[in-house]
């Protein structure tokens, strides 16, 4: 089964850390672009981050910029979005999203992604 699964939310106050994870099974992240996207109750969904099929490129929102970071382990087909000194604003359903090939991060909001994670909830709150 081919599939994306999102995990590592929770409930944090605020200034406190999370670490999400988007793990694929029947497929491989190692030529994949990878985005997280998140969606807070009454807003459109909006790109956080994206990390390239190559590893060195990445992009980040600019409310997430110097407090957020994602990284890659090919070797555990995983992409992490470290996610530090949240705010009440991260309050979202986080979900990770793949597109097979070689791509940059640049206009990774647009792509046509070929799987998407379930969400994982993450509110910040005291």
């Amino acid at each position: 089964q081919l599939q994306l699964v999102a995990s590592g939310g929770g409930l944090v106050q605020p200034g406190g850390s999370l670490r999400l994870s988007c793990a694929a099974s029947g497929f491989t992240l190692d030529y994949t672009v990878i985005g997280w996207f998140r969606q807070a109750p009454g807003k459109e969904r909006e790109g956080v981050s994206c990390i390239s099929s190559t590893g060195d490129s990445t992009n980040y929102a600019d409310s997430v910029k110097g407090r957020f970071t994602i990284s890659r382990d090919n070797a555990k087909n995983t992409v992490y979005l470290q996610m530090n000194s949240l705010k009440p604003e991260d309050t979202a359903i986080y979900y990770c999203a793949a597109k097979e090939g070689y791509f940059t991060c640049s206009g990774y909001v647009r792509y046509s992604y070929d799987y998407w994670g379930q969400g994982t909830q993450v509110t910040v709150s005291s």
